[in-house]
């Protein structure tokens, strides 16, 4: 009887209209975490480097955004005869274009020089560019948030209790559109060159494939996809302030899903970021207002689930395994 009144309770109303907007918004999270974990893990898997400038290349997308889409309106200016949203979008994907030449401007003045190098070198290099590139950005774009002008807003769906931000349907279905683009990519010949030197570089060459073309498009794809977690990480309700300096700590919140699904895998990035965004939304819905964990758990949610994955798969869950000989 007991059992059946607490059953009772849990499952009323408001309950379900909490459950609800906790798995959405942990869904829309999830989205962000794991297009910001492919981007860490394309750029790891074909070079070998753990991108750490990936928050600041992150911030620097939004920025563009930013840039494009509210200070120089373009190419808006010039199409003015199309919607607003179809302007805004193709602000976005110029933002992102130039993000992505960006990650091969990196590779090419910074890293490739490196290649052959101890990788804690190399690590501390990618370091070395997020600083710079945060800074840079920070400097011309100003210590102000600024608004990305989106046509979405504040505009929320109504389901009884639920409310489902535009913006939150937006970004699962981008996610969904890049993971598909990213399918489409490595069934294409370069794609299936970026898997080769991903799997043995040496092989590769051997194979008269262009390892340092393959480390370029590895670094653009990694650098696009960052943007696309930054621009989505500014917008209402995740950030309904807009791109700030703040705003590429963003990539450091989503590096445990990296090393959930695996430091090297496709699949286990989405998995990871889809753990780590309905653990940190659910946390936050639900233990928040346990006094003795801290106003904070839910920030150190992901990094607690890191550590319980890491200690039952010391590769994560979809990581490949190394055997070394001692």
């Amino acid at each position: 009887m007991i059992a059946a009144l607490v059953i009772a309770q849990a499952v009323t109303p408001n309950a379900i209209d909490k459950f609800g907007n906790a798995l959405a918004s942990g869904i829309a999270l999830g989205a962000i975490y794991a297009i910001l974990a492919l981007g860490f893990v394309i750029i790891f898997k074909a070079t070998q480097v753990v991108n750490f400038a990936h928050g600041g290349i992150a911030a620097f997308g939004a920025y563009m955004v930013v840039y494009f889409a509210t200070v120089l309106n373009v190419p808006g200016r010039w199409l003015s005869f199309l919607p607003f949203g179809v302007q805004w979008t193709l602000s976005a994907i110029l933002a992102i274009l130039v993000t992505a030449l960006l990650g091969v401007i990196i590779e090419r003045i910074v890293i490739r020089p490196m290649i052959g190098k101890a990788l804690f070198a190399v690590a501390m290099i990618t370091l070395g560019v997020d600083l710079i590139i945060r800074t840079i950005t920070v400097d011309y774009m100003g210590n102000q948030s600024r608004g990305l002008g989106d046509p979405w807003g504040a505009g929320v769906f109504v389901f009884g209790g639920i409310r489902i931000a535009h913006t939150q349907v937006v970004t699962v279905l981008v996610a969904m559109i890049a993971v598909g683009l990213l399918a489409w990519f490595f069934r294409t010949r370069t794609g299936t060159a970026m898997r080769a030197t991903a799997f043995d570089q040496e092989a590769a060459m051997a194979q008269g494939i262009s390892v340092g073309k393959v480390f370029a498009i590895a670094w653009g794809i990694g650098a696009a996809l960052a943007a696309i977690g930054g621009i989505f990480s500014s917008v209402f309700p995740r950030g309904a302030a807009g791109v700030t300096p703040f705003t590429a700590l963003i990539a450091f919140r989503a590096f445990p899903a990296v090393i959930i699904g695996g430091l090297d895998s496709i699949s286990g990035a989405i998995v990871g970021g889809m753990l780590v965004g309905l653990a940190e939304v659910f946390a936050a819905s639900y233990l928040g207002s346990v006094s003795w964990l801290g106003t904070g758990f839910a920030g150190i949610v992901a990094w607690l689930l890191m550590m319980a994955v890491l200690l039952i798969k010391p590769y994560g869950i979809f990581g490949t395994e190394e055997v070394r000989r001692v």
